[in-house]
């Protein structure tokens, strides 16, 4: 009798230890069940032309994704980015710290998979990409935590280290690098009108100062004329 107890109280142990396993199990595993997952055939520090995929899971059976945010790691700029492909009609724009891709909804319960190309990955260990994904009925979810283990984390690409010899390639031109410069013509101050007549009065002409001098001198010549000419007749008379 007393080892049916004791077998009865040992079950009934294994089975409450089962149950709680079970329990934490599912309290564990409930916030990881819908994220977003990155990842690279070429996750590799200093790692050029690398194509990088993302897959948005779904979290709604009743409305489809409609847009995905994303926040740049360090060491990658938007300029050094371009789209590559993704769901059909959504469009790519960047932003001064990421870009967004959008369009119309993908069906209900399906993940949005899109892909980007980089133009090299930073000298890191792993990147972060924090990621808003947006659903047709005005949700979003907010996968932007670095801790892992959070209940909303940031999609991460773990990275090989940099090949023997691999260097950091020339950075993308920004737009004022890629600006035409100014030519002379440009950053010559324009004259205007009165002051163009001035300056080729000044140039090719006299000034009134001048012209008034002469003036004066044809005044004093011809007065002089005059003078002798009048003295001369009185002489001779």
């Amino acid at each position: 009798m007393f080892r049916a107890l004791r077998k009865h109280s040992s079950a009934r142990r294994l089975t409450l230890v089962t149950a709680a396993s079970a329990t934490v199990f599912l309290l564990t595993a409930g916030p990881a069940s819908a994220h977003v997952e990155v990842e690279s055939d070429k996750a590799q520090a200093l790692a050029e032309n690398v194509v990088i995929s993302f897959d948005a899971e779904s979290e709604s059976d009743t409305a489809g994704i409609t847009k995905i945010r994303v926040v740049l790691p360090e060491g990658i700029a938007p300029a050094d980015v371009a789209y590559d492909e993704g769901p059909k009609g959504w469009k790519y724009t960047a932003a001064d710290d990421g870009y967004t891709v959008q369009g119309p909804a993908v069906k209900a319960g399906v993940n949005a998979e899109y892909s980007v190309v980089v133009k090299q990955l930073p000298n890191a260990k792993e990147l972060a990409f924090k990621t808003l994904q947006t659903y047709s009925d005005g949700h979003t979810d907010r996968w932007i935590e670095l801790d892992e283990s959070g209940e909303n984390p940031a999609p991460v690409l773990k990275l090989k280290a940099a090949a023997p010899g691999a260097g950091t390639a020339s950075p993308s031109p920004s737009a004022s690098e890629t600006a035409p410069s100014p030519t002379a013509e440009e950053t010559t101050p324009s004259t205007s009108p009165a002051a163009q007549a001035e300056e080729k009065h000044d140039d090719g002409g006299l000034s009134a100062s001048a012209w008034a001098g002469i003036g004066l001198a044809v005044v004093v010549v011809a007065g002089g004329a005059v003078y002798l000419v009048r003295r001369r007749g009185a002489a001779s008379a």
